[in-house]
């Protein structure tokens, strides 16, 4: 391990305990060179080499910027001049380098308007997967629902072919026989209704948990981000991903995926019966599949774009709600009420012109692919006719076609309709996701080391501080030393840096440069609620829970 400090430069090999030490003077120097893919960095003084490191290339950035250090630590000890710092404005998120007159990251930007993608949805799995029992129940019955309503059309068959035509044509029929066929009717539309009834009420209540173990590890996620997250987030839109966001994910699970399963099953096992019954026939049923399959292709890729815009432009509207409803006091006293009507009327009519440019993509949708349907309805009559004339079907053989068809498109027709609630959901989960793969820019400490409050002295001690807001820099070079029950008052004008002070002790914030002790200790290496359980704090503008007053004298 090689450190660099402002006065000299330190190494530990592996195992030792000792540091070795090389203080900076004139003639110091410090080489790198790489050769077969193996780095080499020596130092050098006067009388010859002092001490080398070899490492592999992926420790080349590092080793390059060591050395760029190390020559202006040791330029600026020599001279006597200090070090000048050059001004780098990263992303206080993603750390990318920013050009001085940017404002946003442009990785963090893409990150934020690229498309949901509908396989978002499947990552709601690690919340499914404590009920994998009851989906998988569910599942099964939803297979033994499917498989029950695909009796009653095949019954038809022979209710046409050996009952009801034998019967206009004067022949006898047994009422055993009709009895048998007309019980196998109601007894497969009861036990259609008791295995719906069965998977609807278990996927409905698994659904429901999923989305309030959604709801609450999002919010738990939520408030062990740091204020940062929140200083860039608006109140409203973060309640409106908790809330109904979640809650639109809820009614997809619990019906709309429920309905599009049991649609992909009946459409598979019709699609099995009719090629059982009649192939030709069925190939002719399945002509529309294609077309209908390529304009949910198309329209998806639109509708996805749209939705994720729609949530976005109604978190505005949620936000003036946020705004104007807390802060009420100041609206009436300022006699704001008609700017405040026209803000929420803008962001509104905003929401309403981003609507209408889907609405037209959607509503011709859903009519293309109704009339697809009926067109493929005509083309099964006119073909079943044609093979009815030629002998190579019975009157109950078209008959069953035409129910099995009627189910198939109208399942098909079911499953166009889902294209929208699907990228919705795919939106909202993008939302939610996005807060969750957040990482807090307060870490908790890999290796943290325990506070005992008994033991705390409190003495602080700020080293060389620094810190930004973005591209801001607010403080810089900061050194102060707190002696434990020592009062001191900062002063300073309005935005120099006074509460971020306050807010870094308090670890609301990290540090860009520098370090914060307690007692000696790095304060990032405690855990963070042990940490503040420590602190006493009085904020600027005092906060009222919902509650009584002693209930928030307590809070804490």
């Amino acid at each position: 391990m090689v450190v660099l400090t402002d006065r000299r430069l330190l190494a530990r090999a592996p195992g030792e305990i000792a540091w070795r030490a090389w203080p900076f003077s004139a003639g110091l120097q410090l080489t790198h060179h790489d050769h077969a893919g193996v780095g080499h960095m020596e130092i050098l003084d006067g009388s010859g080499r002092l001490a080398s490191w070899r490492f592999t290339l992926g420790q080349n950035l590092l080793a390059t910027r060591l050395i760029d250090q190390f020559g202006l630590q040791l330029a600026g000890h020599v001279s006597g001049q200090p070090v000048a710092r050059d001004e780098q404005n990263v992303c206080p998120s993603c750390k990318a380098p920013l050009a001085p007159d940017q404002d946003e990251c442009p990785i963090c930007t893409k990150v934020i308007h690229t498309p949901p993608s509908t396989w978002t949805l499947f990552r709601l799995w690690r919340f499914a997967k404590p009920y994998r029992g009851q989906l998988l129940a569910g599942f099964i019955l939803t297979l033994l629902g499917t498989a029950a309503n695909m009796v009653p059309p095949y019954l038809t068959i022979p209710l046409m072919d050996k009952v009801l035509i034998p019967y206009q044509n004067g022949q006898h029929i047994e009422s055993g026989m009709v009895t048998l066929y007309l019980s196998g009717l109601l007894g497969s539309a009861l036990l259609a209704w008791a295995l719906s009834w069965a998977k609807t009420y278990i996927l409905a209540l698994v659904s429901e948990r999923i989305g309030a173990d959604l709801r609450t590890a999002t919010y738990e996620h939520l408030l062990r981000l740091s204020l940062e997250y929140f200083g860039g987030k608006r109140t409203g839109d973060l309640m409106s991903r908790i809330g109904s966001e979640s809650d639109r994910i809820c009614v997809f699970l619990s019906l709309h995926l429920l309905d599009f399963a049991s649609d992909v099953l009946m459409i598979l096992m019709t699609a099995a019966v009719l090629f059982s019954i009649n192939p030709w026939l069925a190939l002719v049923t399945l002509l529309p599949l294609p077309f209908i399959a390529w304009m949910i292709h198309v329209v998806r890729d639109r509708l996805r774009t749209g939705f994720e815009k729609i949530d976005r432009v109604w978190g505005e509207v949620t936000n003036v709600l946020a705004d104007t409803i807390p802060g009420i006091r100041v609206v009436k006293a300022f006699a704001q009420e008609q700017r405040e009507t026209a803000r929420f009327r803008d962001a509104n009519k905003h929401n309403l012109a981003v609507n209408d440019r889907l609405n037209k993509i959607w509503s011709l949708f859903s009519p293309t692919v109704s009339l697809l349907t009926e067109i493929g309805m005509l083309v099964v009559w006119a073909f079943g006719i044609w093979q009815l004339s030629r002998g190579e079907i019975t009157v109950g053989v078209l008959t069953a076609f035409i129910a099995y068809i009627s189910r198939f498109y109208g399942r098909l027709d079911s499953m166009s309709r889902i294209v929208s609630v699907t990228q919705k959901s795919a939106s909202a989960a993008k939302r939610i996701f996005d807060i969750l793969d957040h990482v807090s820019s307060v870490p908790e400490p890999a290796q943290p080391v325990q506070l005992d409050p008994n033991k705390v002295q409190g003495r602080i001690d700020i080293r060389e501080v620094g810190f930004r807001y973005g591209n801001r820099a607010v403080n810089r070079g900061i050194s102060l030393n707190i002696a434990p029950g020592e009062m001191i008052g900062l002063v300073g004008h309005s935005g120099s840096g006074k509460s971020t002070l306050v807010n870094l002790i308090c670890r609301f914030y990290d540090v860009t440069e520098g370090a914060i002790l307690l007692d000696g200790v790095d304060i990032r290496s405690f855990p963070v609620a042990d940490y503040r359980r420590n602190i006493g704090l009085v904020l600027q503008e005092p906060f009222l829970f919902f509650g009584t007053i002693a209930e928030n004298i307590a809070y804490g």
